[in-house]
């Protein structure tokens, strides 16, 4: 499982270890019933401190999302990979939503605004844009 922090968004790194996690899970990288990877690997992976890891799947839990395994770790709960789905569409949402109202301000014409969208989005598909 490949982790990417991305740029600091202003945001505490324990959260955005937490929306990662989310995100694997939404896309299936991590099922129901798997392990996730434990918290001093991915500190180590991470290059960041145990302790923060810890306070992400801390949270992870009390979302029930991960669960604990006696003696073993932590799993990927039941019924988590749909609730990450929706974590995950809403996420987008509200990072598309910050974007469109920037943009706005500009002054810029809807019809221009959904231009970029399209023109940005073929720009980061490894696809061109073709196929899904």
């Amino acid at each position: 499982m490949l982790i990417d922090l991305g740029e600091s968004d202003g945001r505490p790194i324990y959260g955005r270890i937490a929306d990662r996690i989310k995100f694997a899970i939404a896309g299936e990288v991590l099922r129901p019933g798997e392990l996730a990877p434990s918290v001093r690997e991915l500190s180590k992976r991470l290059v960041v401190n145990p302790n923060t890891v810890a306070r992400a799947y801390r949270d992870l839990q009390a979302e029930g999302l991960l669960e604990p395994v006696r003696g073993t770790g932590l799993q990927i709960a039941s019924g988590a990979v749909e609730r990450c789905r929706s974590i995950r569409v809403e996420f987008v949402r509200g990072r598309l939503r910050s974007a469109f109202e920037e943009a706005r301000g500009t002054g810029l014409p809807a019809g221009e605004i959904e231009t970029i969208l399209h023109e940005e989005w073929r720009r980061g598909d490894p696809n061109d844009g073709k196929g899904a």
